[in-house]
């Protein structure tokens, strides 16, 4: 299959969202075996100062292959600040909470930028994580606007997300590689990617099968004093799928 893919692999760095410096989360993103970072607001302030976040990625051999999730209402000054980001940074793609009465200022942004955003799923309870209510941000939009595919946020909205991925393949131009198992109430867990409901070996087959060119992020939000051994193991499942 796509070493292409493999290299594309990358950690949202809300995984080490403990770490209150970025020289030592890099250290660790690295020693997960990717040198890729999906960056939050965690760790990067979009309103303040971005150069030093970006030196530091820049000087460690880390690329910032993404950022957000970040919330796109109808203030332009803080959209705009997302995409001065993304331009200083070279991310071609934001994931994004989208809110429907921006659309246009946001098309307008997405146009001066070059930029693209990628609505983040956010499971049943979140106002825009249902397929009915993507469908109709993308009816208001462009192709500016894609899909930023939680997998488990979309196991916890009750979809299958490889079908998912299918249904939205021309506007799927992000991807949370996470994965959830679920009591009897339905409260979801972090697993390590593909050891709970998350058809992996199926969606990897996909991802090749189309030849996906979008960020591919590794998500897992438990053991948050210490998630460098379940992310070692998520990158090298996720590498043993992409590679067979």
């Amino acid at each position: 299959m796509s070493q292409k893919l493999v290299d594309r692999l990358g950690i949202q760095s809300w995984c080490f969202r403990k770490y209150k410096e970025l020289e030592p989360l890099l250290t660790d993103l690295k020693s997960c075996g990717v040198d890729r970072l999906e960056i939050c607001g965690a760790h990067v302030n979009v309103l303040g100062d971005t150069a030093g976040a970006i030196q530091a990625c820049r000087n460690a051999g880390v690329v910032l292959s993404g950022f957000g999730v970040y919330t796109f209402g109808p203030n332009e000054a803080k959209c705009r600040a997302a995409f001065e980001f993304a331009a200083a940074a070279d991310i071609p793609v934001i994931s994004a909470h989208i809110e429907l009465e921006a659309l246009d200022m946001l098309e307008r942004l997405c146009e001066e930028y070059g930029k693209k955003l990628a609505h983040h799923n956010h499971g049943r309870k979140h106002r825009y994580g249902s397929l009915t209510m993507i469908d109709d941000i993308f009816r208001r939009s462009s192709p500016n606007i894609g899909l930023c595919l939680d997998t488990a946020w979309m196991l916890d909205s009750g979809e299958d997300p490889l079908a998912v991925a299918r249904q939205y393949r021309e506007r799927l131009y992000g991807l949370h590689l996470k994965d959830f198992v679920f009591d009897r109430a339905g409260k979801p867990s972090d697993v390590v990617v593909g050891t709970g409901n998350l058809d992996l070996p199926g969606l990897a087959h996909f991802l090749n099968e189309i030849e996906y060119d979008g960020y591919l992020t590794i998500e897992y939000e438990g053991d948050v004093d210490n998630p460098v051994p379940a992310l070692q193991s998520c990158v090298k499942d996720v590498k043993a799928a992409l590679l067979r």
